[in-house]
């Protein structure tokens, strides 16, 4: 009988899985309410950010949206851009000694400094958030990439030029599969770090109205620690709710990867 590509696991029923989760979590909530009497300037109670949370639904769930479409455009430019980029550096050495200084350039440039920038070039719609977003992910999804394409191991590509496969085959049956493992490594860091750099382009990009950095800052300037903090749980959960995405994803694509085989077995 052929195995399923995939099947749903029933361990995390198992105390073993949650109940630590679940200390961990308890012990937090007590450490916020005594850090909220003790410092209220600093922490409101956690009844408060709830209260504000329900109260105000329709607001935290209209930004929240905003700000995950910015986080999500922003991811595929970064993604595209940095995959088409791996892959020419990958098989043209010159390219690689040209684009990579600039990338590493890039890499280490405060974004937050160019925001204004490129809300002249672009104006207040979402091109400059995008922007932002798309370079705070294209690195981590670049370097990766390019080290799966160029680390085939080379008894491999051995083998596909003594049956004189073009290039483009070597590059589409070997050097793209092999490299798959470390886009998804990437993919987990970057998935999380889009809606950081979302939040990060409403906050430094001027004319922002939506988003749930415009929130924070709104709530900020106005005094509301439980608007602030409020905000921050729901950026916690969209950035979990990707990268569980990502990883169920990863799942699927790299069934027959050695190393999801080890996890399912």
């Amino acid at each position: 009988m052929r195995k399923p590509l995939w099947r749903p696991s029933l361990g995390f029923l198992r105390p073993s899985m949650w109940l630590p989760l679940v200390l961990m979590l308890t012990v937090l909530a007590a450490l916020w309410t005594w850090g909220a009497r003790s410092m209220p300037y600093l922490l409101p109670p956690l009844g408060d950010i709830g209260s504000t949370l329900s109260e105000d639904a329709d607001y935290y769930l209209r930004n929240a949206w905003v700000t995950l479409k910015e986080a999500l455009g922003g991811l595929g430019l970064g993604l595209l851009a940095a995959f088409v980029l791996a892959i020419v550096i990958s098989e043209f050495p010159l390219a690689r000694r040209a684009i990579m200084p600039v990338a590493v350039i890039l890499n280490v440039t405060p974004l937050v400094a160019i925001a204004p920038a490129l809300v002249v070039a672009f104006g207040f719609g979402p091109a400059p958030k995008l922007i932002v977003t798309g370079l705070i992910c294209f690195f981590p999804i670049l370097i990766n990439t390019s080290m799966g394409l160029r680390t085939v191991p080379q008894p491999v590509l051995q083998v596909y030029q003594t049956v004189n496969a073009s290039r483009l085959e070597t590059l589409w049956f070997i050097r793209i599969p092999h490299a798959m493992p470390y886009l998804f490594a990437a993919l987990r860091i970057v998935f999380p770090l889009s809606v950081v750099g979302a939040v990060v382009a409403e906050l430094s990009a001027a004319g922002s109205s939506e988003g749930l950095g415009t929130a924070i800052s709104l709530a900020s300037s106005m005094n509301r620690l439980a608007a602030v903090y409020a905000s921050i749980a729901i950026l916690a959960l969209l950035g979990s709710l990707l990268l569980l995405c990502v990883t169920v994803l990863e799942r699927r694509v790299l069934h027959w990867h050695e190393t999801r085989q080890g996890a399912g077995s």
